[in-house]
């Protein structure tokens, strides 16, 4: 059951001219709960691209520097010159710099969940983890759905769960952990959860060579970027005739059904009519093959696997994707969680995402794609203001910055100010809550939907949101 709850189509709100005439103190009500109640702009994205760069990076050494802040605070780097006036933008982000008027930054996200599995869970869910600070990592049959996973969820029932032939919600490269360390941390945020798992997404698998290599750092060779659906490998090479013949897969579900009770056992056969349709599509099977793109523009995406990720998601979009995760992992268990290791962020870090971002977003405009599609590139967390004796950043979830083109979002703005050291929000702060109401909204959907849970409980899929409507044009 899905129950939606249409509370925009409201008469007689002020517009947004009248009330900034009106002023702050009209009738006792702030200007923003004036502004909050006004009419929403018509949502323009039909996906959505989310560039999840895990392990929090450093707002100072990203899109909220300091170069007047004490050393201790400012950081090694230096800003670079814009297209968007007030921006402070890294040195080592030359690509995005250059662009930057084809995207809005948005400086004041931040939450109290100062965690990164319980980080990843609320960024990408717009809920607070269930589990504790410190007692869990891994992903749990209660955690709340992803947001593409409610996607998934909504048009599936609306085409009377009929598969369709590539899917709608997808994950990439990896599913977030996989590829950390020995994968023994297996991430929570990307899951359908307590919905199901007929609702998971279609996640791919890109394996690296051994436990010490890292393939966001490096060139990848083709062999290896098979973006194969992680679980159903074929041997064969999934050719559509040997597929079909194979008894393999069928077999594991039989298995599953078994040993499940009967949810589980519909949600088993939800998946595998979903999973043989992948594997017998010629359009799947096609968007999946990064050979097929030019070679020149894969060198402009970064022939890393962050960069040639973010290819593949655009390829994806433009096949009929509707939310597709780009995961930018802790291969070496630290990266973006930069307590130490602080040279990896000027040497691998910033040049991989400014290469990959700025290629997609530069990509999407060139097709005709950027209006339909909503870019968002974040962490889950900041980095501590002040520099720890190893000149790394702690954990610091209370600030941080969000970088979001396309979908309706308005070009070469800069939203949101922090104090003078980056710590906290001194005008619109923004949670995760309103992250994913935001995201519901851009993609035509009630940002206060209703969801029934495992409990038979209707609950609601957010709460307390409030779409981030400065973000649009």
């Amino acid at each position: 059951m899905l129950r939606l709850i249409h509370h925009d189509q409201r008469d007689n709100l002020p517009t947004r001219r009248s009330v900034l005439a009106a002023g702050t103190g009209l009738l006792g009500l702030n200007l923003p709960s004036l502004l909050a109640s006004a009419p929403d702009q018509k949502p323009r994205a039909k996906n959505v691209i989310f560039l999840f760069l895990f392990g929090g990076p450093s707002q100072l050494e990203t899109f909220d520097m300091k170069p007047d802040a004490p050393d201790r605070i400012r950081g090694p780097y230096k800003p670079v010159a814009s297209r968007t006036p007030g921006l402070r933008i890294c040195e080592h982000l030359p690509r995005l710099a250059a662009i930057s008027d084809r995207y809005t930054i948005l400086r004041t996200l931040g939450h109290g969940w100062n965690d990164h599995s319980g980080g990843a869970h609320y960024l990408q869910t717009g809920k607070r983890w269930h589990v504790p600070i410190g007692t869990g990592f891994n992903p749990t049959q209660h955690d709340w759905p992803a947001i593409g996973s409610v996607l998934e969820m909504t048009e599936s029932r609306a085409a009377a769960g009929r598969p369709n032939d590539l899917g709608r919600y997808f994950v990439l490269p990896n599913s977030l952990g996989r590829l950390q360390e020995a994968g023994q941390y297996r991430r929570p945020g990307e899951h359908a959860g307590w919905l199901g798992r007929a609702h998971n997404p279609l996640t791919t698998a890109v394996d690296k060579r051994d436990v010490n290599d890292n393939p966001y750092w490096r060139d990848c060779v083709d062999g290896e970027l098979t973006f194969q659906i992680d679980g159903l490998q074929s041997p064969e090479g999934g050719a559509p005739e040997r597929v079909r013949g194979r008894t393999g897969l069928l077999e594991k579900f039989d298995a599953a059904r078994k040993a499940a009770d009967e949810r589980l056992a519909r949600e088993v056969d939800s998946f595998q009519n979903k999973a043989l349709a992948l594997l017998t599509s010629g359009r799947a099977r096609d968007a999946l093959n990064i050979r097929a793109e030019d070679g020149r523009l894969r060198d402009r995406y970064g022939r890393h696997l962050f960069g040639q990720s973010c290819l593949m998601a655009r390829r994806l979009v433009e096949a009929g994707a509707r939310y597709v995760t780009v995961h930018y992992d802790c291969v070496d268990g630290y990266s973006w969680d930069s307590h130490r290791n602080t040279a990896d962020v000027h040497k691998h870090l910033l040049p991989t995402f400014d290469q990959g971002a700025s290629a997609l977003i530069t990509d999407l405009e060139a097709r005709g794609l950027l209006d339909d599609t909503l870019v968002v590139a974040l962490g889950e967390m900041g980095r501590t203001p002040k520099a720890n004796g190893e000149w790394g950043r702690d954990h610091w979830s209370f600030l941080f910055p969000g970088l979001f083109a396309g979908g309706g979002v308005a070009r070469g703005g800069l939203l949101g100010s922090s104090n003078k050291d980056a710590s906290h929000a001194v005008d619109l702060p923004c949670s995760p809550e309103d992250l994913a109401a935001t995201l519901y909204h851009a993609l035509g959907m009630d940002p206060e939907l209703r969801l029934t849970d495992h409990q038979g409980r209707e609950v609601s899929a957010i709460d307390n949101g409030r779409v981030i409507r400065e973000l649009f044009a």
